[in-house]
């Protein structure tokens, strides 16, 4: 299922989908279709790459039934939540989410950082290079994971506090757990022997990788700009047939969203939920 989902949003990587969500799955007619909780409420994934969507999508309508929740799906694209209105006209309400739209980035632009756009990104490298000459990158391990718990827990401790945050404690607590056991990358930038941002990511299918995390202390310049190239460059020498990064939504926070945009996205990846009208 995750090669049939080529293409589509962070959602549907696996690794996205054990570390984040609480999931219940079942096969029908060979195809994997999930139950999520992503965020205090159930819903269903769009079922990629299933040969009978429309018996698809009355068993699904069943399953929530028996659950007394709604049949809510999440994560079309605009192709199928064309193909859902073609086959049930007027029967879904449909709900683009800019907050969940996917940042997608060549893997060479974020590598090496070309062009008058990326400039300013070049600069920060270059300045952090020359106030701290002897930081160094050093490849995650599950040795040397407990470098990345504690720059966490720091990290944390100087932010406030809402639900996304906890939820991403969970996730990259689980992240840190099963390092190796869902063949994660990961590379922290030190500096005197203390990391000082990282980045870890696991791959998707043949064309795509998923950046899943990315920490650095904002205080410190260039730091975020330096562990996003180098992690880039990690992953394009490690996987060079990739050609994109999928660094993931940005939750509707402003800063991120500016961050992401400074970047240059190839594509923004448009996603929709829908819901049965009459079961709003």
């Amino acid at each position: 299922v995750m090669q049939a989902a080529a293409g589509h949003g962070s959602e549907f990587s696996f690794v996205n989908l054990f570390l984040w969500g609480d999931q219940r799955v079942a096969s029908v007619d060979g195809t994997p279709v999930f139950l999520s909780n992503f965020s205090g409420s159930l819903t269903y994934p769009w079922p990629v790459g299933c040969r009978d969507l429309p018996g698809t999508l009355e068993l699904l309508r069943q399953d929530a039934c028996e659950r007394g929740i709604p049949l809510r799906l999440f994560g079309l694209l605009p192709e199928e939540r064309d193909r859902l209105e073609a086959l049930y006209p007027g029967r879904f309400r449909f709900h683009s989410v800019r907050d969940s739209a996917d940042y997608v980035y060549e893997t060479e632009q974020l590598a090496q950082l070309h062009g008058k756009k990326l400039q300013a990104k070049r600069n920060h490298c270059n300045r952090f290079e020359q106030d701290h000459p002897d930081a160094r990158t050093e490849v995650i391990t599950p040795e040397n994971l407990a470098l990345c718990r504690e720059m966490v827990k720091k990290w944390y401790e100087v932010h406030e506090w809402n639900e996304q945050i906890e939820q991403e404690k969970t996730a990259i607590s689980r992240a840190f757990d099963h390092f190796e056991a869902v063949h994660m990358d990961g590379l922290m930038l030190i500096e005197n022997g203390e990391v000082i941002a990282f980045s870890m990511g696991a791959r998707m299918n043949e064309q795509y990788y998923d950046v899943c995390f990315e920490k650095a202390y904002s205080a410190i310049n260039g730091a975020y700009a330096m562990i996003n190239r180098e992690f880039s460059r990690m992953i394009a020498e490690k996987y060079p047939e990739l050609e994109f990064l999928n660094r993931e939504d940005d939750m509707g926070e402003p800063g991120l969203r500016k961050a992401k945009e400074s970047y240059q996205p190839t594509l923004l990846l448009a996603k929709y939920n829908a819901s049965l009208r009459e079961e709003e």
